[in-house]
């Protein structure tokens, strides 16, 4: 077995996943955390490698690990311990590693793969495609996938960038730049996806955090993102509680009991909230417009941050030319594809890592039956 990588070290998304420490599966994953016009495909995959047959890997290296939020799992010895196994793992199948090492050809004759590289030519009767989606270019990101993919016959999903902050213009950006640095939860909404209920970041571009990175995988251009900036409480129920223990208070001042200061006081100014109002003195229509406005905040964005900052590439290479059972594909025998590049995209928190295992375990299965 030979892998070879045209970056001069190995697994950089890798090394840099989970600030370091590499969040590498989460125990949660169900198909259900995946994108893909064909839902149903990644399912044999997951179903036949879990997280916990990646933990086991894990702990027969001797590695250790913890959980943090929502059952995201990092390895205690930070990722270059995951690089580690994975190269030590290569090794005890007598597989070599070819660093820094670039394709110039890849032709299909005879039944074997022909590969001319900058180390030379190769022959081999597989050929496994692990070469990512297009995040992240300065780290080596490129399209080889999917131009290997389309010389081979196989359509692709339009790509796109995905879990990625957003861009906005004008008076948002304004607004935004000003709270920058401010955290607060949220439920966040695209129009076509679920309801993540996670942390929303400003930044001076725009929105972060987990709840923006998550939506913006099922977001499309020119649509408005629904944001609950009240989740899980009621904005009515909390006002007239208020209005009953402390009717003298200002509605900015209790803005302030349940929100970050700069964001208090943005809120307490936004057209229609009457801030400087005694919480007496609101009427039913402004305490109901008051919850309307933060339950169901809508806001369109100018786009993302793109590839230079997007975790990981929506679309891909279609599952409608690829065995779901080995990923291998249905038009050139012993031609496989896995991992990012293949139309199935994971949430945030580890899900895109096990698909990497997941998918990389149902290929080498399918190559050690034959």
């Amino acid at each position: 077995m030979c892998v070879i990588d045209h970056a001069a070290k190995p697994a950089e998304k890798v090394r840099i996943s989970g600030g370091g420490r590499c969040n590498f599966t989460n125990i949660h994953t169900t198909p259900a955390n995946f994108l893909s016009e064909n839902p149903h495909f990644a399912k044999s995959a997951l179903a036949r490698y879990t997280p916990w047959d990646f933990c086991d890997l894990v702990a027969r290296h001797g590695l250790t690990w913890h959980e943090k939020t929502l059952g995201q799992l990092f390895c205690d010895q930070r990722s270059g311990a995951i690089i580690q196994m994975l190269l030590d793992e290569l090794d005890a199948v007598n597989g070599t590693l070819r660093l820094s090492t670039s394709l110039s050809e890849v032709r299909h004759a005879d039944g074997r793969f022909h590969v001319e590289t900058s180390g030379g030519a190769l022959i081999a009767d597989n050929l496994v495609v692990a070469t990512g989606g297009l995040s992240i270019p300065k780290m080596g990101a490129s399209g080889l996938a999917y131009d290997l993919a389309r010389q081979f016959g196989h359509d692709i999903v339009s790509t796109r960038p995905a879990l990625v902050p957003f861009t906005f213009t004008g008076a948002l950006k304004d607004t935004f730049s000003g709270l920058s640095g401010v955290a607060c939860p949220v439920d966040a909404q695209a129009a076509r996806g679920p309801d993540f209920h996670e942390a929303m970041l400003f930044t001076h571009r725009g929105l972060s955090g987990p709840a923006m990175l998550q939506v913006s995988s099922y977001w499309r251009e020119t649509e408005a993102l629904s944001i609950d900036l009240a989740p899980g409480w009621s904005v009515v129920d909390a006002l007239n509680e208020a209005k009953a223990n402390s009717p003298k208070q200002r509605l900015s001042t209790w803005l302030s009991g349940h929100y970050p200061d700069r964001l208090a006081a943005e809120i307490a100014g936004w057209p229609g909230v009457p801030g400087e109002k005694q919480l007496a003195n609101l009427s039913r229509a402004e305490t109901d417009q008051l919850a309307i406005t933060l339950k169901k905040w809508r806001i369109t964005p100018a786009g993302t941050e793109g590839w230079r900052t997007a975790e990981v590439t929506a679309g891909g290479i279609s599952t409608d030319g690829l065995s779901s059972r080995s990923l291998e594909s249905k038009t050139v025998p012993g031609l496989y594809f896995i991992g990012e590049c293949v139309d199935v995209t994971g949430w945030l928190g580890g899900y895109n890592f096990q698909w990497a295992w997941a998918s990389a375990a149902a290929a080498g299965e399918a190559l050690a039956s034959h």
